[in-house]
């Protein structure tokens, strides 16, 4: 990964562990559909500028369907389920159960052509990956609590799927400009339930909440999180969930005096050593990179002997 790459995905570890919190705290004055509209309409308003100075709508319009399925599967679905699953679950069981995202992911990668090809390790990853899943739910998650851990697995799915959505289709657009034209659309569709469910009155607790839920977890993890795809790839934007997890459980424990019960202690290294092993590069793919490398003369010194043979052959650079 690129120096780039890494500071991408630094900063999309930091901004995207928090939200889980917010939406815990949120939740609490704030119905789900109200929740999702502030906190794109404000996402919203805080990029127009930025997008506008970037092109604005220019070269957009013809790609409006596949924005419109981007919108659904990264925001508007996504952040409603959420936002109703944690009226019911912990935000350190939410942000856990989003982090077996990239289980889903390396199924539907493979299929797409994203140059995954299974091993032994991938296999044993999904497994790995799955019995923590099916630790959590089975210690922690109670009859009232399932239809909650049911929202989670289909935010996974969506979330798997979105970052196709962006590589495949809308890669030759701005990145700011995809988010706020995505942003806009949301808040479009959730005004008007929003206006039937607005609050009578909130907390500053609250306030704060949703401010940094739109304008930090949001606006700005938006365009991190487009620049990171661009520059690393879908299969391996996944791994930002590796981190996610983590975050969510500390960050609810530390703040909302979450309990560290015994199904998060056992699924959370079950879960992540899971992804890491189902997202790992193949063995075979590593091989064949490292064999092409050997033939140019670019590993273990051969890439000055390549550029000597170059030299002298006439076709390289002085």
């Amino acid at each position: 990964m690129s120096r780039r790459g890494w500071v991408l995905f630094v900063a999309l570890c930091l901004v995207w562990g928090m939200p889980y919190l917010m939406v815990r705290v949120s939740v609490r004055e704030l119905d789900p559909w109200t929740l999702v509209f502030f906190r794109t309409l404000l996402a919203a308003a805080t990029l127009t500028p930025f997008a506008l100075r970037r092109g604005g709508l220019r070269g957009i319009l013809p790609y409006w369907p596949w924005m419109l399925a981007f919108t659904a599967l990264e925001m508007s679905l996504p952040w409603l389920l959420i936002a109703t699953a944690e009226q019911r679950l912990t935000s350190s069981l939410t942000g856990l159960l989003i982090g077996a995202m990239p289980l889903i992911g390396v199924g539907l990668y493979r299929l797409t052509g994203e140059h995954y090809t299974f091993d032994v390790r991938h296999v044993a990853g999904l497994a790995c990956g799955l019995a923590g899943v099916v630790a959590l739910v089975g210690i922690n998650v109670g009859n009232g609590d399932a239809a909650g851990v049911v929202m989670l697995l289909i935010v996974d799915l969506c979330w798997a799927v979105a970052p196709l959505v962006v590589i495949k289709r809308l890669s030759g657009l701005s990145s700011v400009s995809v988010a706020m034209v995505a942003l806009w659309v949301n808040t479009l569709a959730f005004a008007p339930t929003a206006a039937t469910r607005w609050p009578a009155s909130v907390s500053a607790e609250t306030v704060v909440a949703v401010l940094i839920l739109a304008l930090l977890c949001t606006a700005l993890a938006m365009v991190v999180y487009m620049g990171l795809l661009r520059e690393v790839g879908a299969s391996r934007s996944a791994i930002i969930t590796y981190v996610n997890p983590l975050v969510a459980v500390v960050l609810g424990m530390l703040i909302l005096g979450e309990p560290l019960t015994l199904g998060i202690a056992i699924a959370t290294p079950l879960i992540l050593i899971g992804s890491v092993l189902a997202t790992a590069p193949s063995m075979d793919l590593a091989k064949d990179d490292a064999a092409a490398r050997r033939k140019d003369g670019t590993t273990a010194g051969g890439e000055a002997v390549a550029q000597d043979r170059r030299r002298e052959d006439g076709t390289a650079p002085s």
